[in-house]
């Protein structure tokens, strides 16, 4: 038999469970296991359609299931594929899969469906990634990053450039293999041009993987600010739990507290800090130089002000460190429900983000979100923006460099047969990015990330 097998939902209890089989006898197994109620044979199925029956091992029934047909070449994989949809349960899903397996269905390695749809032309190698990106999309900026990479943009802008780097290429062939003929020189310039702006195409598809893996992992920020200026309780806040110990004396909180918090669609690694002030105490002291060590590590800062005090010399010490930190910072004056902060804000003027807020109350909880957004949401401004990952990077600065050597080249006067081998290198790296000229190896690597039912 010429199928694969394997759950395409997790194994576990739940509503569904989804067994799939792709490969030129999937539907012979299937008709092997399935009875459709309506007595149409599996075979007889059309492409697209559903049938209720059971599930059956000899006369023996195993499930009442739905059985969902697609025919070749219209399916994911490019083959005939069977879809069971019965009730989810480790014991049910494993007995259907043996099933399976006993009729001659192969159990599919990691990534085999989508493997076997790119290599049957279904997907580039680009939107084969896209689906795992798709899986593990933590926010709306990294799911449309996916979907617009799984619907062709990312390899539509390499085959852009490709598509400009080939048309040099042929120009330069054309003019060094037929000197009798009476063809263009190919100037200088044009050169110039062709291989500058391919190569900053390429550099600005480089400079998105540093922003899709803040998104993707989350990104770095801290709570920073004096004693019991209310930074444990905004944590907790945006936990939405208590997380952080709060008390009305100061110095609670000597170590980093890490953890994940969703403001709207941005995931932030937020660190609530030691309080930023001298003290003697060894404890605390240690606390207090890992708070500023935090300070400049982080891609978002939150300052927070106890807008019901008046502000001090580390107050002030405070905000000349924030004006002259390298992410980006949002001022919080706290305790907006008891006073209005003003010498704070007259203090705090001059940052692009000073927000009134109650961490007790939540009043400003939505003020914050949306700086946040404006910071971080920001790149989403073109609505072509993709993020590639570490593969697809690689290839592009591999690309780059040559397109570097090349216009060194042609600066120097180098003469155009030597240009043509760092161009023709450039291309072939971005021809790796879609899987049009690739290694097995490669190939096996990229889909070894996948889970086994995609």
């Amino acid at each position: 038999m010429d199928a694969i097998c394997a759950a395409a939902t997790p194994l576990g209890e739940g509503a569904v469970s989804i067994i799939r089989l792709s490969g030129a006898d999937a539907l012979t197994i299937a008709a092997l296991i399935f009875i459709p109620y309506n007595n149409t044979p599996v075979a007889e199925m059309k492409g697209y359609t559903c049938a209720y029956g059971k599930v059956v091992d000899g006369g023996e029934r195993i499930d009442d299931a739905v059985l969902t047909v697609f025919k070749a070449p219209h399916s994911y994989t490019g083959e005939d594929v069977a879809e069971i949809s019965c009730h989810g349960g480790v014991y049910v899903t494993k007995r259907i899969l043996r099933l399976c397996a006993e009729k001659g269905a192969r159990p599919a390695e990691r990534g085999e469906f989508t493997r076997t749809a790119f290599v049957n032309g279904k997907l580039d190698l680009a939107q084969a990634e896209s689906v795992m990106e798709l899986i593990s999309a933590q926010g709306e900026l990294t799911l449309r990053s996916a979907n617009l990479t799984r619907t062709g943009e990312l390899s539509q802008r390499i085959g852009e450039i490709r598509a400009r780097l080939t048309k040099l290429l042929g120009e330069l062939a054309a003019w060094a293999d037929y000197p009798d003929e009476d063809l263009p020189e190919v100037n200088t310039d044009t050169m110039t041009a062709t291989v500058s702006e391919c190569m900053k195409a390429a550099d600005k598809l480089i400079k998105t993987y540093d922003n899709g893996m803040l998104f993707k992992s989350g990104i770095p920020a801290a709570i920073v600010g004096k004693p019991n200026v209310g930074k444990s309780t905004l944590m907790n806040l945006l936990l939405g739990y208590e997380r952080a110990i709060v008390t009305d004396i100061a110095g609670t909180t000597r170590d980093l507290l890490e953890e994940t918090v969703r403001l709207g669609d941005i995931t932030l690694r937020l660190t609530d800090t030691a309080g930023l002030r001298e003290t003697d105490d060894a404890v605390e002291k240690i606390g207090v130089e890992l708070a500023r060590k935090r300070l400049g590590e982080s891609a978002l800062v939150i300052a927070v002000f106890d807008g019901s005090t008046v502000p001090d010399d580390e107050d002030r010490q405070l905000i000349s460190q924030l004006r002259e930190c390298g992410g980006s910072v949002i001022a919080l004056i706290n305790k907006s429900d008891i006073s209005d902060g003003g010498e704070y804000a007259e203090l705090l003027s001059g940052l692009p983000y000073v927000i009134g807020i109650s961490a007790k109350t939540g009043a400003g909880r939505g003020e914050l979100e949306a700086a946040c957004a404006e910071i971080f949401g920001g790149i989403d401004a073109d609505a072509g923006m993709i993020f590639v990952n570490e593969r697809q990077k690689f290839c592009l600065e591999r690309a780059k460099s040559n397109l570097e050597r090349a216009l060194s080249a042609i600066e120097a006067g180098i003469s155009p047969d030597m240009i043509t081998i760092d161009i023709t290198e450039a291309a072939g790296a971005l021809a790796e990015i879609t899987g049009e000229r690739i290694t097995d190896e490669i190939v096996s690597e990229v889909f070894s990330h996948f889970c086994v039912g995609k």
